[in-house]
C-alpha cells in the first residue's frame, strides 16, 4: 500500500502538470515532477485505511509490519482517521500526521478589534499601545549553531562522523524553529483571548 501511495502521488503530479500545460488547470503554472534532492534529509511514508493502521485503546499507533508505536499526543482525534503520514525530519524526529474529518467551529463575533504593526526592532506594536519585544531566539542560539556548523565543515564528505555532525546542526536549528513557533502561537492566542473578554 505504501508503494501504491507513492505511485498515486506521482500520477497526481503528472496529471496536474499536463492539465496546467493545456490550460485546463486554473491558477499558477505547475512545473513537472522532479527528483528529490539528495541533500533533503526528510522522509515520509503514508498509510491509508486499506493498509490497516489503527489507534489502539492504550493510545498507541499500530502500523503494519512495524507494530505498536508509543505516541505523545498533542490533542485528541476528533474522528476516526482516514490516513496517517509518518514524517522523519532532518533532526531525526518522527511525527505522525492524521487526516480526520471535522467541522468548523468559528469563534463568536465581538465588537472589539486590534491593529498589529510588525516591526524590526520590536516584534509588534498593537493599536492600543502595547509593545511586544522581539525575543531574538536565533541570537541566543548563535554560539551553539556556530560551534556545530564548524564541526560539520571539518568532517570528511561521505563519512559517518559527518552524518552525526549534520544531525547536531539540524537539531540546533530545530530548537530555534520550535521555540519561535511556540512563542508566536502563545502570543497570538493571548491577543485573541484578550479580544474575547
Amino acid at each position: 500500500m505504501v508503494l501504491q501511495q507513492a505511485l498515486a502521488d506521482l500520477n497526481t503530479a503528472y496529471r496536474n502538470f499536463f492539465a496546467s500545460l493545456s490550460g485546463k488547470r486554473k491558477g499558477r503554472k505547475v512545473s513537472r515532477p522532479c527528483y528529490r534532492s539528495r541533500k533533503d534529509n526528510r522522509q515520509s511514508i503514508r498509510f491509508t485505511t486499506n493498509a490497516r493502521f489503527a489507534v489502539t485503546d492504550g493510545g498507541k499507533l499500530r502500523l503494519p509490519k512495524i507494530g505498536n508505536i508509543a505516541v505523545r499526543w498533542s490533542r485528541e482525534l476528533p474522528s476516526t482517521p482516514s490516513s496517517v503520514t509518518i514524517i522523519r525530519d532532518a533532526a531525526g524526529r518522527y511525527f505522525a500526521s492524521f487526516v480526520v474529518q471535522t467541522s468548523d467551529q468559528p469563534l463568536p463575533e465581538v465588537d472589539t478589534e486590534v491593529g498589529i504593526d510588525l516591526g524590526l526592532t520590536t516584534f509588534a506594536v498593537l493599536s492600543d499601545g502595547t509593545t511586544i519585544a522581539s525575543p531574538r531566539f536565533f541570537r541566543r542560539a548563535e554560539r551553539r549553531l556556530r560551534t556545530a556548523q564548524k564541526a560539520l565543515s571539518r568532517k570528511q564528505k561521505g563519512s559517518c562522523n559527518r552524518d552525526k555532525a549534520r544531525v547536531k546542526v539540524a537539531k540546533a536549528h530545530a530548537v530555534v524553529r520550535d521555540t519561535r513557533l511556540d512563542w508566536t502561537h502563545k502570543h497570538s492566542t493571548a491577543i485573541i483571548r484578550a479580544l474575547e473578554c
